[in-house]
């Protein structure tokens, strides 16, 4: 679950975790957060073009506490290789249409599942571990999955619209300083910000 801390203790974190941004080449149920609810100060804050681009790479995070309760105490696994493949194969039309490259979004996407996957296993365990945090409604997984539909379709559109920045020398200071800003934003646990860190170095080519 997404807990509030200082923003010292965020800017820690996520100092330590945007390194990995900076060097990898490619390596309770939540919903995406108001950001009217983000800290009057964080508007003063100057925003990268990537900002939008983590934003949603966020938002498409949080799905993952839904879908990790819709699949809670059932059969169906985390891994849902037919489910990966179709969404991969949509948002490669996807960026077809908007003139995007359809292979460099499939990279990024495979990477916003793995991310996915992190939350959804980070769950398991600590309901595991702890039943008396296991959620005990079951959202419908149907539409839960219309709400990661939408959420990743702007974030294809996101993507194409900063096709130029994402393959700038500049690209991996300004998605680190977008992460952090997001991670302040959203006010993300350890769980969640080791899931970003994984979804956002192939955003950036090169």
């Amino acid at each position: 679950m997404r807990t509030t801390t200082p923003l010292r203790r965020a800017l820690i974190t996520f100092t330590a975790t945007a390194a990995v941004v900076l060097t990898a080449t490619g390596t309770a149920v939540a919903v995406p957060v108001s950001r009217s609810a983000a800290p009057p100060h964080s508007a003063t804050l100057s925003l990268t073009a990537l900002h939008p681009v983590v934003e949603l790479a966020a938002d498409r995070l949080a799905t993952a506490d839904l879908v990790a309760a819709a699949k809670w105490g059932t059969d169906s696994p985390i891994d849902d290789p037919a489910r990966e493949q179709q969404v991969l194969d949509n948002v490669a039309a996807q960026a077809t249409e908007l003139g995007a490259d359809p292979d460099e979004i499939r990279v990024i996407f495979r990477d916003q599942i793995e991310a996915n996957k992190i939350v959804q296993r980070g769950l398991f365990q600590r309901w595991t571990d702890h039943p008396d945090q296991a959620p005990t409604t079951k959202p419908d997984l149907s539409v839960v999955r219309q709400q990661i539909n939408r959420v990743t379709s702007a974030l294809v559109e996101a993507l194409a619209d900063t096709s130029q920045t994402r393959g700038a020398f500049t690209c991996r200071a300004e998605l680190a300083l977008a992460g952090l800003q997001v991670h302040h934003e959203d006010h993300l646990d350890a769980l969640h910000t080791r899931a970003l860190v994984r979804a956002l170095p192939s955003i950036c080519r090169g």
